[in-house]
């Protein structure tokens, strides 16, 4: 008896001392949830009953050279809903769809799915500001407006084609939103609600908003001063000439930098989808290849002149044509140019004279300067879309091929390799490497984070040639066939380009692209200037007679821009039956409006009804074109 007893307490002691040991391990347990883990499983208690709306980061803003703004954002708001909390999903459906304007069925299948969080996309986003506030106003359950942005390009088509675009989700898809979308992507943030199971809302937990970053600002070599007034100058063009394309590049001779780059038929990239993609996805200027005509014979000159083939002051007589390995080339001008220097070979743009320089070059020398000056082979621009051009095999070229190749044609370039072998041939005999990109920063700091600077290729020809090409340009606009591109009081150079075009191996008959390419100032080049005209209608297809003008027209805007100011030791132009033909405007401060000269050239148009002069536009000095007027204030 005494032993069972025994045993029974002794049983009983053991469960008295689990039972405690067992109470000791839960509070233990319990202490340890509560004091050590309890902040781990409270965040994942908040996990479980968080919804997240995700808002997208902000693209960087991208500026001009000058710090103006081409591109920033602006508020699109988006539409989320969280489907359990819609209470009655056929109304809201409704109401969505006449607000976004898209299909009822559509709308109700958003609220019906079995999701914590669904976008409405594509019809909820990037909504206007009217239809968000419409949808605040009605306050429905579910129904969530999030404070997305889209892109706001603030000039329109201009500079679309470098610009690039973005698509719905704010990624970029070309362009320099694409090149540089891993920089201008800031990082996305969320809106978050609390939620039971059941998708209803915790009312007891206040949701909060983590802030999206926005993306590295961006800076080009771009002038938008510059680049409106070459798209204005274009678009000009396009109303008179009806072209099938154009194009336009604005360079600084000095670096690479890219001032300006326009291509045509352009787009707006706010609206992309509804332009052809042939429209947006070429560049012109990078993209397009094509035999450039005498705009390469700047190329042509300045390696002779290097190699001392001929001398500005040696005669060459041009008959009209050349027979080359039994193939008679004509020149340009039927009849030819008779006696002329080789200063007025390119003054005259004579081809004849051109093969001439080549066949003195030979064609292992001649393409090594042309492969040298860039041809062939791609600029690396940082660019989308660049192409590289065509160019002979040297082994392949012959008498024919030599000849042909040494004023212009046989050989296909882009508009930006010849920019970039003029610029070259006139800023001392660099080759430098095209840029667009100018720099990056942090959108708060400002800090600059990357800066292009310019990378140097090669030198191409000795600064000693480089000047001589320099005055051999500038001699073919006072006393060549860029005169239309003069204009008093700048010293501009350039080179005409008349370029037949080629389908298949043929010639077209009657269908050009006519270009020019003009610099300035020539004592010390700023920037060189390129259009090229694809298929003028209704006129000569010249590019003196076409571009020229055009060309002119754009530096003379532009030089004041860049705070270039006139010079009076340009080479004077030689006047033609046809030309604008300009005069010297008199001093008339504070002559008496009885003694101011008369002139049969000019006119008079006065303000004020005193005697005297006290100021007149234009001012002394300056020149004025035949049949213009002087503005006369009197006291």
């Amino acid at each position: 008896m005494n032993d069972l007893i025994f045993i029974m307490q002794k049983r009983l002691r053991f469960l008295m001392v689990l039972f405690c040991s067992m109470i000791f391990v839960l509070i233990f347990r319990l202490a340890y949830v509560q004091f050590v883990s309890g902040n781990e499983i409270t965040d994942k208690a908040y996990d479980l009953w968080s919804r997240n709306i995700p808002v997208e980061g902000q693209r960087g803003i991208i500026y001009d050279r000058n710090g103006k703004p081409i591109v920033n954002n602006v508020l699109a708001p988006s539409v989320a809903v969280i489907p359990r909390q819609v209470e009655d999903k056929q109304e809201v459906a409704r109401f969505l769809s006449e607000i976004l304007d898209f299909d009822y069925g559509k709308a109700l299948a958003h609220l019906s799915k079995n999701v914590s969080v669904q976008l409405i996309k594509p019809e909820g986003r990037k909504i206007s500001i009217e239809q968000a506030q419409k949808i605040i106003d009605k306050n429905y359950k579910g129904v969530y407006i999030v404070g997305d942005t889209t892109r706001n390009y603030l000039y329109d088509t201009y500079l679309a084609h470098v610009l690039g675009f973005v698509g719905i989700d704010n990624q970029g898809i070309t362009g320099i939103e694409y090149i540089y979308d891993d920089y201008l992507m800031g990082a996305g943030g969320s809106s978050k609600y609390y939620t039971d199971a059941k998708g209803h809302a915790l009312e007891q937990l206040y949701g909060y908003y983590d802030a999206p970053t926005k993306g590295m600002d961006i800076y080009l070599t771009i002038d938008i001063d510059i680049q409106i007034l070459l798209e204005r100058v274009l678009e000009n063009a396009n109303a008179r000439y009806q072209p099938d394309q154009m194009l336009g590049l604005i360079m600084n001779p000095k670096n690479g930098e890219v001032l300006a780059m326009a291509s045509y038929p352009s787009f707006n990239p706010e609206n992309y989808k509804e332009y052809d993609q042939e429209i947006y996805n070429r560049n012109l200027p990078i993209w397009m290849s094509y035999e450039p005509g005498s705009t390469f014979k700047i190329v042509t000159y300045a390696a002779g002149l290097e190699e001392g083939v001929f001398s500005l002051n040696e005669h060459f007589y041009d008959p009209g044509y050349r027979i080359v390995d039994g193939t008679r080339i004509k020149d340009w001008k039927a009849g030819g140019h008779g006696d002329q220097t080789f200063l007025e070979v390119i003054q005259n743009s004579c081809n004849p004279g051109f093969m001439e320089i080549g066949m003195r070059l030979g064609r292992e020398k001649l393409f090594s300067y042309i492969n040298n000056f860039g041809f062939g082979k791609k600029t690396g621009v940082d660019l989308l879309g660049e192409s590289s051009g065509i160019v002979f095999n040297v082994e392949n070229v012959g008498p024919v091929e030599l000849a042909t190749s040494a004023f212009g044609q046989g050989n296909s370039v882009t508009p930006i390799q010849l920019v970039n072998a003029a610029s070259a041939a006139i800023n001392g005999g660099i080759l430098y490497k095209p840029y667009v990109l100018k720099e990056m920063r942090m959108p708060v700091t400002n800090e600059v984070v990357f800066s292009t600077q310019p990378t140097e290729i090669r030198r191409v020809i000795s600064e000693e040639t480089s000047s001589t090409v320099r005055h051999a340009l500038e001699s073919v606009v006072a006393l060549g066939t860029g005169r239309n591109a003069y204009i008093d009081g700048y010293r501009i150079g350039g080179k005409t380009g008349t370029a037949q075009k080629a389908v298949n191996g043929q010639y077209l008959e009657n269908n050009y692209i006519v270009s020019f390419l003009g610099a300035a100032p020539m004592n010390d080049p700023e920037l060189v200037v390129y259009v090229a005209i694809d298929n003028p209608k209704n006129t000569i297809q010249y590019g003196g007679t076409v571009v020229a003008p055009i060309v002119g027209e754009i530096l003379k805007e532009a030089l004041p821009i860049l705070g270039i100011s006139k010079q009076k030791n340009q080479i004077e132009k030689e006047y033609r039956w046809l030309d604008l033909k300009y005069h010297t405007v008199p001093n008339l401060l504070g002559v008496e409006k009885k003694k101011i000269p008369r002139s049969v050239y000019y006119g008079y148009e006065y303000f004020g009804s005193g005697n005297v002069v006290k100021y007149q536009s234009p001012a002394a000095g300056e020149k004025i074109p035949e049949g213009g007027k002087i503005l006369v204030y009197l006291e």
